[in-house]
């Protein structure tokens, strides 16, 4: 296996709609081919699947029948998505009921890749489905609603399920006010290194991985 994604999943990834740019992507397929041997992976924020493919690549190199990525979307927009906002799109709001519906996007995407035995989709509220999960996680990345309680939610239901020596990756973390929204960093980031039981190892672009160092899945942070 190289360090790159595989030629023809890459052209899926760049195609696919969504907000995340080839370096980021690449660091997260790579993260999660280093972990997804451990276990499952997860992430919060879907969308239209860009980073599923990133994911589900590094699934397919890995293999096993029991080698997942699950993603968690209610698949109707984060706040950020909707009407009047920077990253609104017209073209996935379903006409009958006025809502964003990313769902077919997604299946399509993913379908078109050649990941579906790869990548699950759980439809649904984060905070929902956080609720009854009880699995271990290699890696979880979150990418979820930008807002603060969104932020507040996804870390608060999600960072805990990661495993020992387990990855979490942020996205959208901005140090610099200037350079973008400040939820991911204040609500996920800096609490997940004040826990004790993160640290950080790399980072590219607003891209955060953060490896889990004390504790174990399940126990609070």
């Amino acid at each position: 296996m190289t360090d790159t994604m595989p030629p023809d999943l890459l052209e899926h990834a760049l195609a696919a709609k969504g907000f995340m740019p080839p370096d980021e992507g690449e660091l997260l397929h790579r993260v999660a081919r280093e972990r997804l041997p451990h276990g499952p992976a997860l992430e919060v924020g879907t969308y239209c699947g860009k980073s599923a493919i990133y994911l589900g690549a590094a699934a397919r190199e890995v293999g096993g029948d029991h080698t997942v990525v699950f993603t968690v979307d209610h698949h109707r927009g984060s706040e950020e998505n909707q009407a009047g906002w920077e990253h609104h799109d017209a073209s996935v709001v379903d006409p009958e009921i006025g809502l964003m519906d990313t769902l077919g996007q997604f299946r399509k995407n993913i379908a078109r890749a050649g990941l579906e035995q790869q990548v699950v989709a759980v439809v649904g509220q984060s905070t929902t489905v956080a609720a009854h999960w009880r699995t271990p996680l290699s890696l979880l990345f979150i990418d979820g609603g930008h807002g603060e309680q969104p932020a507040r939610d996804d870390f608060a239901g999600w960072a805990h399920w990661v495993e020992a020596g387990g990855s979490l990756v942020i996205h959208d973390v901005f140090p610099d006010p200037a350079e973008g929204g400040r939820p991911p960093y204040e609500l996920i980031y800096l609490p997940a290194l004040a826990s004790g039981a993160f640290e950080e190892v790399e980072a590219v672009g607003s891209m955060r991985v953060l490896r889990r160092v004390s504790g174990l899945a399940g126990e609070a942070l």
